[in-house]
This record gives C-alpha cells, sequence and structure tokens, in this order.
C-alpha cells in the first residue's frame, strides 16, 4: 500500500512539476519550511518514548498501560493525554510505538483522545475565549466522552485480533 501512495504522490508531483515550475518549487519550499519547523518537536517526542520505553521494560509498560491494567491503565492513560500537548502527528507515532511496546488498545485510545480532546495546559486561553463555565464543561465532557471512545476500540480490537 504505501508503494502505491508514494507512487502517486511521485507521479502527481512530476505532473504538478510539467504545468507550472514555479508554482511546484514555491509549493516544495514551504512543504521544506513547515517540515523544518515541525521536525524539532517530532523529534523531542520521539526521543522521549524512545528513552521511556528504553527505561521501562515490557512487564512495566504491560503493568501500567497495557490491557491487563483494565480501567486503571485507561484512567492513567487518559490523565496524560489530558495534561500533555503534542500534536496530531506526533502522537499518532508515538501510540504506534507505545502499542508495539506492549501498550492496550483501549489505554492507547483513552490517550490520544484526550490528547487530542482536552486541554489542560491550553485550558487558560480556551477560558479566555469561550468563558470558564463552557471551557470547563468542555473538557469535563471530552475526558468523558475518552472513556467511551477507549471502550469502543477495545471492542472492536477484541473483534479485530
Amino acid at each position: 500500500m504505501n508503494i502505491i501512495l508514494y507512487s502517486a504522490t511521485a507521479a502527481l508531483l512530476l505532473l504538478s512539476f510539467v504545468k507550472d515550475r514555479e508554482k511546484t518549487r514555491k509549493a516544495l519550499l514551504k512543504a521544506w519550511k513547515a517540515f523544518e519547523n515541525i521536525l524539532p518537536q517530532f523529534l523531542v517526542v520521539i526521543l522521549l518514548v524512545s528513552l521511556l520505553l528504553s527505561l521501562l521494560d515490557h512487564r512495566m509498560i504491560l503493568r501500567i498501560i497495557g490491557s491487563e491494567s483494565g480501567w486503571l491503565g485507561v484512567l492513567l492513560a487518559a490523565i496524560v493525554g489530558a495534561v500533555t500537548l503534542i500534536p496530531g502527528f506526533v502522537a499518532f507515532p508515538t501510540a504506534a510505538l507505545l502499542v508495539n511496546g506492549g501498550a492496550g488498545y483501549m489505554q492507547i485510545g483513552a490517550f490520544i483522545s484526550t490528547l487530542m480532546m482536552v486541554g489542560i495546559v491550553t485550558l487558560p486561553v480556551e477560558m479566555q475565549y469561550f468563558g470558564k463555565k463552557l471551557a470547563l464543561y468542555r473538557n469535563a465532557l471530552a475526558f468523558v466522552f475518552s472513556f467511551l471512545v477507549a471502550f469502543v476500540i477495545g471492542q472492536v480490537m477484541e473483534v479485530v485480533i
């Protein structure tokens, strides 16, 4: 599948280059600058997760956020996701590393959903724009909803695996 996607991307880039060289060059430069801005955040998170995975053995990961950790592991993962500020393009590869390291699907579902929907770090800014009551209400509902997401992911993965 990756070969198909990379081939299609290369073909479309070549088509764009043939159609308008200058626009394609500008687009590639803009993409490179965006990549340069993203790279430091991406590398730091990947390094931290790699360090964490190297320090914690497989059994420790399983105990904390493995499928055997149950709802306590889901709660811990949800709390970590709620207080962490990681962009989505970094969060999903991080989740894959954690799953490969032994994390449970429900736990990672809770982590990713709170990471994307709950913003403890960004709560002051949200309160400023939406008001304290609405910001707290939205974040609380999103936190609770993440447990539903974790449950559904757990059920789906049980059927798939």
